[in-house]
């Protein structure tokens, strides 16, 4: 079953993260929940593209930008010029079409 990104929006409201989600999808879950810690421990684990850009996500949102910029790259990716919630979206939508 895939999840939507509304079910996934609306499972912020529970506990817990689904079970069926992947690692980045709970990471993502985490930092929306405010658990920043949490949401890095799980991403810095993941030596994916899709890893290393959640991970440099949640270093912008620290706001260590060069630290933040070092993952973007690893990613494949530039620094956004969108809102971090905007970013978050982005992510979430594109972990849930995989």
């Amino acid at each position: 079953m895939i999840m939507s990104f509304e079910e996934f929006k609306a499972s912020l409201n529970e506990g817990q993260p689904p079970k069926e989600i992947n690692q980045l999808l709970k990471a993502l879950w985490h930092d929306a929940k405010g658990d920043w810690e949490v949401s890095h421990s799980i991403a810095q684990d993941i030596p994916s593209n899709e890893g290393s850009w959640v991970h440099a996500y949640l270093h912008r949102k620290e706001g260590d930008n060069g630290n933040a910029s070092y993952w973007y790259i690893r990613a494949g990716r530039t620094m956004p010029k969108v809102s971090l919630d905007e970013e978050w979206v982005e992510i979430t939508k594109a972990l849930l079409k995989k």
